[in-house]
């Protein structure tokens, strides 16, 4: 295969890096994990985005567990894990809390939540703020709904998921929400094949279309402005500077509802990634791994001074 396909060898090395499973059972609903890390090691969840799963973060979850316990969860609906009757944003926010203290590492989460995984952190922030370390909301447009759950409303490619007769076939349909530029084409292999399920009668996408449909709640992502508002843990937000959903007057909207937020004390880092689009896990990986983990090693350790630095030689301060 040519190197496009197979990926760069850190790639490799990212996918050589297996993970542990494990399925943790949340109001009656089996919620698939896969972590990476030392369970000594602060925890770190990752939160996929609309009709994706945790596979999507294969290529930056390796890299993140160098001194933490990451985790990234399949939410109710996505993934390996169950379906449910119908799906809340509130209902996610409590699998993200329970797999964090089931399969997660030592003291408060930090959580990461991409799109609409983004709005399920928000939503944990606003609503259980002192339980975790800190959030970071990758390319969530409040003001907006987030565009898999729009397609998902009223567009096709959500509505009525076909089933395929093999999985390549079903591979050649795999496309981002929204359209987008992506020059990394085996990781968009890695995350097609990892998005669909053989059944009986042929290969289906993994996620329950009722995600969109039987989502109870707010309607639209305007509804989070109040969440947002309320954030009660240290924050940071990552953009694409090309991400065709957060755009000027979303980031203003959000900039001024974080300026009055609990969150604003400490101060709350806006990062754009370069060149990156909507889904800037896929198309600029290692710049978001650089971006978390700046802000990471901003805020570790927590509540503890820096270390005071003295010239050799010089006398210990006396009193």
């Amino acid at each position: 295969m040519a190197e496009q396909e197979v990926g760069p060898a850190w790639f490799q090395v990212a996918l050589a890096a297996e993970p542990d499973h494990q399925v943790v059972q949340v109001d009656g609903c089996p919620i698939a994990t896969r972590s990476w890390g030392s369970r000594d090691a602060p925890t770190l969840v990752l939160v996929h985005g609309g009709a994706a799963h945790a596979e999507w973060w294969r290529a930056v979850a390796p890299a993140l567990s160098r001194g933490h316990r990451v985790v990234a969860v399949d939410l109710s609906g996505h993934g390996d894990s169950g379906w449910r009757e119908s799906y809340r944003a509130d209902q996610w926010a409590e699998e993200v809390l329970a797999v964090a203290s089931e399969a997660g590492g030592v003291g408060p989460p930090t959580v990461v939540g991409h799109s609409m995984g983004g709005f399920v952190a928000i939503v944990l922030a606003a609503t259980h703020g002192s339980e975790l370390a800190g959030a970071l909301v990758l390319d969530a447009p409040v003001r907006r709904p987030d565009p898999e759950s729009e397609e998902g409303r009223g567009g096709r490619m959500f509505h009525s998921p076909k089933t395929y007769p093999d999985l390549a076939t079903g591979m050649k349909h795999f496309h981002l929400v929204p359209p987008q530029p992506c020059a990394n084409g085996w990781l968009l292999a890695h995350v097609a094949a990892s998005s669909l399920r053989r059944h009986e009668d042929g290969w289906r996408w993994k996620f329950d279309p009722r995600i969109f449909t039987a989502r109870e709640g707010p309607p639209s992502a305007t509804d989070f402005s109040e969440q947002l508002a309320r954030m009660a843990c240290r924050v940071a937000i990552v953009n694409g500077e090309r991400s065709e959903i957060v755009d000027a007057d979303v980031r203003a909207h959000m900039a001024a509802l974080l300026a009055g937020s609990p969150a604003a004390r400490g101060g709350v880092p806006v990062v754009e990634i370069p060149e990156a689009h909507h889904h800037l896990l896929l198309d600029q990986p290692l710049a978001l791994v650089t971006a978390i983990r700046a802000v990471l090693s901003a805020w570790e350790p927590i509540g503890t001074p820096p270390a005071t630095v003295r010239v050799p030689g010089e006398k210990e301060p006396s009193g």
